[in-house]
Order: C-alpha cells, then sequence, then structure tokens
C-alpha cells in the first residue's frame, strides 16, 4: 500500500474542482451520519481529507479519524483543532486501542489499495476494537465486473447532478495522464464478487451483509454490513 499512500499523501488531483471535494466528502459523510448511533465512538480508517466530519460527529459521541498520510493528519490536525470531539490518529496506534472500545468502524474505499493480507489483518482488528452489537460499515467494494469506464460514468454523472460536470470532463482528462492512472495500471485495484468479501468477514468472525446501497456516489460498487458474530 505504500505507493498509494505516498499518492494520497502527495498534491494529487483527483478531485475535479474545489466543489467535487465538497459534495464527495459532503455525500460520504451524510452516509455514514446514518449509521451513527448516539453517543456512540466512532472509527473512521481512511478517512482522507474528511471535509464534513463535523456531520459525523454532531451524530456521535467521539469520532477518531484514522489515515495514513502525513500531509492529511496534518491537515486535519489544523482544521479542527477546535473540534472537540474528534481526534486524529495514525493506523499504528489502533492495536493499542482496548478491545471492545468502539461502536462503529467505517472503512471506505479502501480495500482496493489492501493486499489480501492486510485486509485480513485489519478485519481481525477491527472485530477485537467492535463492541458486541457494534458494526463494521465496509463501503465503496470494487466487483470484479467494474471496470475504470463504470467509474468514469458515475463520476460524469455525479458532476451532472452536482454542477461540476464540465470539470469531471476535463479533470478525467487530466486523471488520465496523472500519477492515479500510472499506478492503477502497474498494481491495479484490489477487487472483490460479494460472495469473497463476505468470506473475508466472516473468517474474521462477522456476520455480515450487503447494504441497500453503496456509501457514496458510485452505485456499481458494493458496502458490506458486519457486526461480530
Amino acid at each position: 500500500m505504500g505507493d498509494w499512500i505516498a499518492f494520497w499523501n502527495s498534491d494529487h488531483a483527483i478531485y475535479v474542482s474545489a466543489r467535487h471535494r465538497d459534495v464527495h466528502y459532503r455525500r460520504i459523510a451524510e452516509d455514514i451520519a446514518r449509521y451513527v448511533p448516539s453517543t456512540s465512538i466512532v472509527l473512521d480508517y481512511g478517512c482522507g481529507e474528511a471535509l464534513h466530519a463535523d456531520l459525523i460527529a454532531a451524530a456521535a459521541g467521539r469520532l477518531i479519524l484514522v489515515d495514513a498520510a502525513p500531509r492529511i493528519r496534518a491537515g486535519l490536525a489544523m482544521r479542527l483543532k477546535n473540534q472537540t470531539k474528534i481526534e486524529i490518529r495514525t493506523p499504528e496506534e489502533l492495536p493499542g486501542f482496548a478491545d471492545r472500545s468502539v461502536d462503529l468502524i467505517v472503512m471506505h474505499s479502501v480495500t482496493q489499495y489492501l493486499g489480501t493480507a492486510e485486509l485480513n489483518a485489519l478485519l481481525i482488528l477491527f472485530r477485537r476494537l467492535l463492541r458486541p452489537g457494534g458494526l463494521l460499515s465496509l463501503g465503496d467494494v470494487i466487483p470484479p465486473h467494474v471496470t475504470a469506464l463504470t467509474d468514469i460514468l458515475a463520476l460524469l454523472n455525479f458532476g451532472a447532478t452536482n454542477g461540476f460536470f464540465f470539470a469531471a470532463a476535463i479533470g478525467l482528462v487530466r486523471t488520465a495522464l496523472s500519477d492515479y492512472r500510472r499506478l492503477r495500471s502497474t498494481l491495479g485495484l484490489t477487487r472483490y464478487s460479494q460472495a469473497a468479501i463476505q468470506a473475508r468477514l466472516e473468517a474474521a468472525g462477522f456476520s455480515v451483509a450487503r447494504a441497500p446501497r453503496n456509501l457514496g456516489h458510485n452505485p456499481a460498487r458494493m458496502t458490506l454490513l458486519a457486526r461480530p458474530a
């Protein structure tokens, strides 16, 4: 995952405009907030810039934002320094958390950047951290049949709906010439059928169901809802 972390830690152009970045993070935050029990402890693993983390924090008792990219964490710490319900942690800190100390764990749009061994280790860790009755939301899992063209069409539709269609079209050309395209071509993205990702979750000790719709803007991808079995 190191090359991907370096990409997200860089000054990349994956978001085609400020409008895209804003509505992207707002949509995810609103989707996550629907799963948040009141006064709960929520852990968002691979949170990215989390521009609307306040929406999740407002519904929770405490929000823990975790990201592997130092630049992202520094930006979060500066922007959220006055948000008393939000804390920023590194992935390396999570094994030190107490057993059964978290009510909801969200990992959105991360599985595609992980090797299978990395994912398995994280699922075991998440199982240990979740309280009985807690929930793991594993979002934006890419099925094998979903191609780059599917993702492009989803972005263009999202742009048309939210006022940045032309910026999206121009941004796609820029992305095609970027390090993201190179990394996606050389490293690939990890994909799972529903049966395959469900089997990994069950092997880690979860009972699993597919959510009616994916978190975020891409309906071709999947969100799995898993609870400690």
